[in-house]
This record gives C-alpha cells, structure tokens and sequence, in this order.
C-alpha cells in the first residue's frame, strides 16, 4: 500500500542530454557578449565622434573670440591713424599687421563718401538711381518717397503722402523723420527690392552731410552726381594730390555743389581677420571720432560676417 503511494522515480539524464544543455547556455553567452561588444564599440564610436565635434567647436569658438578682439584693435588702430594727422584727416587709408597666427587687414574710408539718406538732394538720390539701373522717370518718383518719408509734417499740414500709403495697402505711414537705417527704404513705398539691394552699398545715415566726399567715394557715387560727365571724373582730385576746395570745385560747374573734399567725423572700417585655418572673419564698424571727447572713438554700427571657411 505504502509502495503504491510514492512516486516514480525520476530517470536519471542520459549522457546525451546532459550534454545538450550546456552547449545551449554556451552559445546563448557568446552571442550575449557579442552584443555587447558590438555595443561597446558603437559607444566607442559616437564618442569619439563627439569628442572630435566638440573639439572642432572648441576651435571654431575660440577663432571667433579672436577675431573679434583682434577686429577691435583694427578698429582701434584706424581711429588711432585718422586722428594722428595735426592738419587734416585723411579720406581714406589701409593697414595690415599680424597678431600670432591671425592676418589682420583693415581699410577706413570718410563716410561721407556715401550718399546720406536724410541730408542728400533729391537729384544726388535720383542720380544714383538712375545710375544702378531705374528709368529717369522711376528714379525721380522714388527719390521723391525717400524725400516725403524724410520730411517732417508742417503743422496742420495735410498727409498727402500717408493717403498714397493708405491707397497700396500699407498698414503704415512715412516717417517724416530721419531715416534710422539704410534698410528702412524697403518700407518706402514703391521701392523695387533689386534696387534697393544694388543701393544700400553706396547709402549711409551716418555722414551728416548733403555733399559727397570726393576721396573717398566710389565710381558709382561720383556718377550719381548730378552734372557729372566721364570728362569731369577724370580730373576729380585724389587724396594724393593734396588739393584746395575753391580751386577744382569751380571747375566742376554744377557738379561742384554735391562735392567736397572735407572728411565728416564718422568713418567706416572694414578689418579682415584670417586664420590658418582658412577662416576668414569679416567685420565693419561705422565710428564717430571727436577731438576732445571722453572715449577715444565711439562705435555707431557693427557688422560682422563669416565669408567663408574650409
């Protein structure tokens, strides 16, 4: 009876099956190590790709605050050669030099050598107008917005220029005050954006005069003016020549009263940093420079560009 009540016993495992298990459990712990190990080398391999990015954005950072500073000492050395001249300031001027690994060059010029925006006639507007591209009639009509935007509102005066605003579908008027930027003429009505962009180049709201300086202004400026023939252009003083106002302007007709040969008090530098590394960092400053002042220099604009890198 008892014999009846106990289990059977449990065969004991055939050579055979003793041996199948553990070659299972072996290849199931090769396979888990080699995952790993496969893993471990994909960690391996986004780390060091990381590490390598970090470096280079190490490097890239660095090269910026560099630049920048070394940009500033051009700045710095430009404002330290326009007022180092006792009798006059020069129009224009251009230095190279060389900090550790960096090429510096920098170039200022008389920002009067631009037209101003808020000072400039119409004619000299229109002129240079005509002179990148517009019809006589359009550049006419668009110096005439930049003139009324410019302008301020006699008193009880009626907005003629706001209803033609208002009439295009403008959610704004003209300013009637200065220009703050050159890009403020994409707001000026009726002006075509490929205009505008072959412009701003030759504009400024820094200059503070109705005339051009001749030294330091570009072809395009000068063929802008009106009266100006290529005849004329040829016998424009250079800075080299040293000349008197009264001499050449009264030679020039109607040409000499868009004209000067006095720099303005504000300047613009351009310095050029390079690196080794072929990055090339481009900055521009425009710099108001008063004999006297509290600071040697003060800075009314920056800019600074990446022009390219390898």
């Amino acid at each position: 009876m008892v014999a009846n009540r106990l289990s059977p016993p449990s065969p004991s495992p055939s050579p055979q099956g003793g041996g199948e298990r553990p070659a299972r459990s072996g290849g199931f712990i090769i396979v888990a190590v080699l995952w790993i190990l496969g893993a471990l080398a994909t960690l391996a391999v986004i780390y060091s790709l990381y590490a390598r990015q970090t470096a280079l954005e190490f490097v890239d950072h660095d090269e910026r605050l560099q630049a920048q500073a070394l940009a500033i000492s051009g700045v710095e050395l430009a404002a330290y050669r326009i007022t180092s001249f006792r009798h006059s300031r020069p129009s224009l001027g251009r230095f190279s030099f060389r900090q550790g690994t960096a090429v510096i060059d920098a170039a200022f010029s008389a920002e009067n050598g631009r037209i101003d925006l808020n000072f400039a006639p119409k004619e000299l507007i229109a002129g240079l107008f005509v002179e990148l591209g517009a019809s006589v009639e359009d550049a006419r009509n668009f110096a005439d917005r930049v003139d009324a935007w410019r302008t301020p509102l006699g008193a009880g005066a009626a907005d003629s220029e706001a209803t033609l605003y208002q009439a295009a579908g403008k959610l704004y008027g003209p300013r009637h005050g200065p220009f703050q930027h050159g890009d403020e003429l994409t707001m000026v009505l009726g002006m075509p954006t490929w205009l505008i962009e072959r412009a701003l180049p030759y504009f400024t709201v820094y200059a503070g005069q109705r005339t051009v300086n001749v030294l330091s202004a570009s072809p395009q400026v000068l063929a802008a003016v009106p009266g100006m023939t290529p005849e004329l252009m040829q016998s424009l003083p250079t800075q080299d020549d040293h000349p008197q106002l009264g001499a050449w302007r009264a030679q020039l007709g109607y040409a000499g009263n868009f004209l000067t040969i006095a720099p303005t008090r504000t300047d613009r530098v351009d310095v050029e940093v390079r690196f080794p590394s072929h990055r090339y960092m481009r900055y521009e400053a425009v710099i108001l420079v008063l004999d006297g002042d509290v600071e040697p220099y003060r800075v009314l604009s920056w800019h600074a560009e990446e022009l390219a890198a390898d």
